[in-house]
């Protein structure tokens, strides 16, 4: 399944299922509030405003987590995952209008999956790490490179709002092959084209390592690092991120 969230016409926040071709209807849940809704309630995916799929009290994103893209930034493989976060200010929705930061050289883009945790959790052991994921995503990091190449910690360079486009959907594990292509595409040229199997740190790993030093929240998302291919957005740009078994994440970008 591929659960969504989105606001209905009526402007009231639901859920439902994301169906069809690339989510051409929405089927959304009943109602178990004041409002009896019916069951068979569907939508055109053009006919509501698509949500952030999730609300992550906090984005756990992982640095060089595929050995091309440590190749191409002339970088070592590390020894254990490399973890900065990013804060809910960051998030932005699929369909939204990215609103980068000005006068900066390059701002990148950078295809991710994205594990969504499912229950409150610490110290998972890695052969327990599937019990606490709740599905996948799409996630884009967008990087601003002129801010992080001069700082250690990355606050200017990965926290800043809209850096983190999440969605469509999270959809259940079983919907995603543990190869799942990851792919990136600008303007409908493929730009970054890989698949979760190249993972250095494969998903137990990263589970067991970062709930080894925080708690980690339902709706929390540990986005497992890009694929080599990372480029530069340009203002106008159509910026597509598509996981397999999770549908394609498009946004488009605006740098004033």
């Amino acid at each position: 399944m591929r659960n969504v969230r989105f606001r209905d016409p009526s402007g009231e926040v639901r859920r439902g299922e994301w169906t069809g071709d690339d989510g051409a209807e929405i089927h959304a849940y009943p109602d178990h509030g004041s409002r009896i809704r019916l069951e068979d309630d569907r939508y055109d995916v053009d006919e509501v405003d698509v949500l952030p799929p999730c609300e992550p009290s906090k984005i756990v994103c992982v640095g060089l987590n595929y050995a091309d893209h440590a190749a191409e930034t002339d970088s070592e493989i590390p020894d254990r995952p490399i973890l900065f976060l990013k804060p809910p200010s960051a998030v932005a929705a699929h369909g939204d209008t990215l609103e980068l930061l000005p006068g900066k050289e390059r701002i990148d883009y950078e295809a991710e999956l994205g594990v969504v945790i499912g229950e409150r959790c610490r110290n998972v052991a890695a052969d327990e790490a599937e019990e606490v994921v709740s599905g996948f995503t799409c996630v884009n990091d967008v990087s601003n490179r002129d801010d992080q190449r001069v700082e250690t910690n990355w606050v200017r360079g990965k926290a800043f709002d809209d850096s983190a486009p999440i969605g469509p959907v999270i959809a259940t594990p079983e919907e995603v092959p543990r190869d799942a292509a990851v792919r990136c595409r600008v303007n409908g040229e493929v730009r970054q084209d890989s698949s979760r199997a190249e993972f250095i740190f494969s998903i137990r790993e990263l589970v067991e390592e970062i709930t080894t030093y925080m708690t980690l929240e339902p709706g929390d998302i540990i986005s497992t690092g890009t694929p080599e291919g990372v480029g530069p957005l340009e203002d106008g740009d159509t910026v597509e991120v598509e996981v397999e078994g999770v549908g394609t994440l498009r946004n488009e970008v605006h740098i004033p």
